[in-house]
């Protein structure tokens, strides 16, 4: 892998390039040493990633669609439509605090750009959820549904905005933590109330109409909507996903700013 030190005596844009594709090696690695270490000693391995919306989905179904009898129709579908793309943003912020932490070797002893290890996490959960979406085609077609041509266009936008907002956010939590260790649990506590704070298992439909305005102040909100509205209808709302695209931005740029304070301290706290 060349590093940034084989820069010397180059170019500036081919110092650049080096330096790029040093970021894409490292990149390359960090994943899949994340995906060894998840899979380790695992013998259903992949099949686990998408167990757990599952059985979540099962759980929710019989409590809120048999017991509570919500009136949503399709309402399995309806619950994997969102708990695929949220499994992907709840595993990456569970995970965020202990980033560097668990990389303390790498923090205090080589020299790289840290906020890496975030990218390789979110990544890695981003990969899984990727890799998910054919389950997704295949519940649709059990309900005599079918895949749209715009998955070509909102997936990738989706996607992309997904990976900026829980990128931001991760790398927020994962810089402070290393300064204030109780985020730890109370980003676990956070992300449970999240969960009933964005409609992943309920319309937003369902709430007042006094109170439906408040779910634009949700970050969340409008990426598990606009998921929803992909996957069940084909449609691509822009005003839904110019707010997602909206909320990732000032979420990386917030969490950059946090990273780029902080960084220079890493290797004394860690």
């Amino acid at each position: 892998m060349r590093g940034p030190a084989s820069c010397l005596a180059r170019t500036p844009y081919a110092c650049r390039s080096i330096h790029g594709e040093y970021l894409k090696d490292l990149l390359l690695i960090l994943i899949q040493k994340e995906l060894k270490i998840r899979y380790k000693s695992s013998w259903l391995g992949y099949l686990w990633s998408l167990a757990h919306p599952l059985a979540f989905a099962l759980i929710y179904y019989v409590a809120f669609g048999i017991f509570m009898r919500v009136q949503i129709p399709d309402y399995p579908l309806f619950l994997i439509c969102g708990l695929f793309p949220w499994q992907w943003l709840a595993n990456s912020l569970y995970a965020s605090p202990l980033v560097f932490l668990g990389n303390a070797s790498l923090v205090k002893r080589v020299w790289f750009p840290r906020n890496v290890l975030v990218a390789a996490v979110v990544l890695n959960d981003g990969i899984h959820f990727v890799l998910s979406i054919p389950v997704i085609s295949g519940f649709l077609l059990a309900y005599h549904l079918s895949p749209s041509w715009s998955w070509l266009i909102g997936i990738p936008l989706l996607v992309l905005a997904q990976f900026t907002l829980v990128y931001g956010v991760a790398l927020a939590i994962a810089s402070l933590n290393l300064f204030f260790r109780d985020l730890e649990r109370l980003t676990a506590l956070l992300v449970t109330f999240l969960l009933f704070l964005t409609p992943v298992v309920y319309a937003d439909s369902m709430i007042p109409a006094g109170y439906r305005a408040l779910l634009h102040l949700n970050p969340v909100a409008p990426l598990i909507l606009s998921w929803r509205n992909l996957f069940l209808s084909g449609s691509l709302q822009p005003p839904v996903i110019a707010l997602a695209w909206l909320y990732a931005l000032l979420a990386v740029a917030l969490g950059s700013l946090i990273y780029q304070k902080l960084a220079s301290r890493f290797a004394e706290v860690v």
